[in-house]
């Protein structure tokens, strides 16, 4: 009887390691181990878990995940507004949803709690492709390294909004903001990163001023 590494197992099934250790959790399949502890799987075993029927629709299980920026935005409803653009094109797509994940915070936030629950179930191998409506959802920057460690846990990337919504630069602009104000707190102190973030606040809010009155010409 062969039996397969846990990784050679894996590649026959098309997933990641980790599904295969999620599975054994769950008493989904089997393994044989060897006096020194290591993972064996058969044939026999893998033909029969995909057999089964227990893993229907496995390699188009979906995650999805929204972010609003402030508590203002989602009370307005834009977070379920994400959302529902999200869910309906899960649905559109035939994908099985296994989790929906939300925060409300700056993409600048590493200590995100629905992020973390997205890459603690890649890393579990739960699901193939993360949703999300834009790249800056996921993070303001860094994005690239999220997206390798993605990868590496087998999960593919679906942003499916062509374009940044138009609020989505004052979210940006809010963001560069704090940027400044840290490293001013850091050079000046507390009070001059203040200062230089109250400047920086009245020169967006001049450059807002004269957007709207070259609209307003426009428009004339």
């Amino acid at each position: 009887m062969e039996l397969l590494t846990i990784s050679k197992a894996a590649k026959k099934l098309g997933v990641h390691p980790n599904s295969l250790r999620n599975w054994e959790k769950r008493g989904l399949i089997k393994p044989v181990r060897l006096p020194g502890g290591q993972r064996r799987y058969s044939m026999d075993e893998l033909n029969r878990l995909l057999q089964s029927g227990q893993l229907t629709d496995g390699r188009e299980t979906v995650v999805l995940y929204a972010r609003v920026s402030t508590k203002k935005q989602a009370d307005a409803g834009n977070l379920d507004r994400q959302m529902g653009r999200l869910r309906q094109y899960a649905r559109e797509n035939g994908f099985t949803v296994r989790a929906e994940f939300t925060d409300v915070a700056s993409g600048l936030n590493q200590k995100r709690r629905g992020l973390t629950n997205v890459l603690k179930l890649a890393e579990q191998g739960e699901y193939k492709k993360l949703v999300i409506e834009y790249p800056d959802r996921l993070a303001r920057f860094g994005y690239e390294y999220i997206e390798r460690h993605l990868r590496y846990c087998g999960v593919e990337i679906i942003a499916i909004a062509e374009r940044e919504p138009e609020d989505a630069h004052t979210e940006l602009v809010r963001d560069l903001l704090a940027i400044v104000a840290a490293f001013s707190a850091r050079l000046y102190g507390a009070r001059g990163g203040r200062k230089v973030r109250q400047g920086f606040q009245e020169l967006i809010a001049g450059v807002k001023s004269d957007e709207e009155m070259e609209k307003e010409v426009e428009q004339s």
